[in-house]
């Protein structure tokens, strides 16, 4: 029981400072471009990732280090789609447009790997529309740029999770991840240098430093621990569960600190988007006693 909560602790814990992460790179857009940015958070966590992993990195072989590096190469992209989108919404938008990925996976995994979703998955994406219509159409059913970008980001994350199922296999978790990292960090620098200005890396505020060492430290490394280790300790279901409270916490924060006003209409449509996540995540399997353990 003692191992349950302190699993489902950990992972609440990952919940609340990924929720908190979407008001900080509000922040943080504020000055720096959206691939500088991602180079700054990619590179620094890259390096952090690989001294701590560096002998099963050294392991892996040219195909399992390209996939990893094509992994990662895909991270990036819906990074910043989503970074690129925040500049034209709110947090707690941004938040909960994102986490439709969780829809959108087994779709795509019945496109590529032909099985079928279950009736969950279809309600779920049911739900998910009518609570991206809640959140983002206006009277004239049109949606902002900031929205359509972020829902692309979603997307981009849902493919992101089939890449991670398909180049994962037989390698270290921690190693992995660095090699996502070292991917994202490659084409972020390519990327910034052929479309933004890296100069202004050189005219960082000591805030911004602060913010990028919070996304870096905080958001990545030690989110990473807590849900690696707090999910040995859970059920799967309990931690789809916990996690899926990240846009709540992003909601919250946005409120909290950014000063973002929800509508009815809004309210209501992350209600729906989040009613969706739980359902296709969970199956409602914790609404069967002793499912939870």
């Amino acid at each position: 029981m003692e191992k349950n909560i302190q699993g489902s602790l950990l992972l609440l814990i990952a919940a609340l400072i990924w929720g908190s992460s979407f008001i900080v790179m509000k922040s943080a857009v504020d000055f720096l471009t959206p691939a500088v940015l991602l180079f700054l958070r990619f590179s620094l966590a890259a390096i952090l990732l690989s001294l701590i992993f560096i002998k099963k990195i050294k392991k892996l072989n040219f195909q399992q280090i390209k996939g990893g590096l094509l992994t990662g190469s895909c991270l990036f992209a819906a990074y910043y789609v989503q970074t690129w989108g925040l500049n034209y919404t709110t947090p707690g938008k941004n938040a909960f447009l994102t986490a439709v990925y969780c829809a959108i996976v087994p779709f795509l995994v019945w496109l590529f790997y032909h099985k079928r979703p279950d009736i969950y998955n279809f309600i779920a994406a049911f739900i998910c529309v009518l609570g991206i219509g809640c959140v983002s159409l206006d009277e004239h059913l049109t949606m902002n740029i900031g929205d359509f970008l972020t829902l692309c980001g979603g997307f981009l994350y849902a493919c992101h999770i089939l890449l991670i199922k398909k180049f994962s296999k037989g390698i270290d978790g921690g190693a992995f991840t660095s090699l996502q990292f070292m991917g994202g960090a490659m084409v972020s620098f390519v990327f910034a240098l052929l479309t933004e200005d890296l100069s202004i890396i050189t005219q960082i505020q000591p805030s911004i430093y602060l913010q990028i060492l919070y996304l870096v430290v905080f958001a990545t490394a030690l989110t990473m621990f807590c849900q690696t280790t707090g999910q040995k300790y859970t059920s799967e279901c309990n931690a789809s569960l916990i996690l899926s409270l990240e846009s709540v916490f992003g909601v919250a924060f946005s409120i909290a600190f950014y000063g973002e006003i929800l509508t009815f209409k809004i309210l209501l449509g992350f209600i729906l988007i989040f009613i969706a996540i739980v359902i296709s995540e969970t199956k409602l399997s914790f609404l069967k006693r002793g499912e939870i353990k």
